[in-house]
């Protein structure tokens, strides 16, 4: 009686947590289990990650993307950094026009070969740096979903959301947790002043998406609570204790012990 009256609440409800192992298991499958358990890594907010200055927006601009692709094995990849010209805080978040769930799977690296791709920056991110990041780590997540053999948990109809987790997948979560903000639905009327990130998914979702990143690397909380918000270090050890417990996450680290063949071995992000 006792342990059902004083049982902690989780710290998501049970459908969005099951739709984040879903996705961390779906971005294994696709996207090879050996280069996450053996070289993605947790990127964090400092300079030693991020090293370098320079005296224009655009230049710093190309200096952080740099090393985000190179954080996200994609530094081979053709990319053109391009300055958000209006205020379209969803453009970035949009399947290609025309596209539906038979997209997905579509394309490959090599189809992305022959033209540079764009990948748009608000220039007042420049003053948040994790914002920066994210934003590019999400643009990153969603050109790498194209590649995806199989459709994702949900379809296509959850593409930015889904992309944003994948992002976490590839060791951004930190970024994507401390900067995500969801506008409200009055539309951006104060996108000249904020620096602020839109985001798919709350500071919750990705906080916890970071926590199951980190359980299943095996990188311990003295590792990430100092660079994560205060505000969120107390939840981030409720989501590694409700992790730990979950048959889900024994699913998930059997990749690591015996790495799966995926779809196609040309979407192993390391190689080049």
């Amino acid at each position: 009686m006792f342990s059902v009256l004083f049982k902690r609440k989780p710290p998501l409800d049970e459908v969005s947590v099951r739709w984040l192992f879903d996705v961390f298991e779906w971005s294994l499958r696709n996207f090879s289990p050996g280069v996450f358990y053996g070289q993605t890594r947790l990127v964090l907010p400092t300079n030693e990650h991020f090293p370098g200055k320079v005296d224009s927006v655009q230049g710093m601009a190309e200096l952080v993307f740099e090393r985000v692709a190179e954080y996200a094995g994609m530094a081979h990849w053709l990319w053109q950094v391009v300055e958000k010209s209006h205020c379209d805080l969803d453009a970035v978040q949009q399947i290609p026009s025309g596209a539906t769930q038979e997209f997905v799977g579509s394309s490959s690296p090599s189809a992305f070969s022959t033209q540079a791709l764009p990948v748009v920056y608000d220039r007042l991110h420049i003053g948040n740096p994790e914002a920066l990041i994210a934003g590019f780590a999400h643009t990153l997540g969603q050109y790498l979903g194209y590649t995806a053999k199989e459709a994702p948990p949900g379809g296509v109809n959850n593409w930015p959301q889904i992309t944003e987790v994948l992002a976490d997948y590839l060791g951004f979560g930190l970024m994507f947790a401390n900067s995500a903000f969801v506008f409200p639905s009055g539309g951006c009327s104060s996108c000249a002043t904020t620096v602020r990130r839109n985001s798919a998914l709350s500071q919750w979702d990705h906080t916890y998406a970071l926590a199951l990143f980190a359980t299943l690397k095996g990188i311990p909380p003295r590792k990430v609570k100092p660079y994560l918000k205060k505000s969120l270090r107390g939840y981030y050890q409720r989501c590694l204790s409700d992790i730990s417990g979950r048959p889900e996450f024994s699913l998930l680290k059997q990749y690591s012990v015996e790495p799966r063949k995926v779809h196609d071995e040309s979407l192993i992000r390391a190689e080049n």
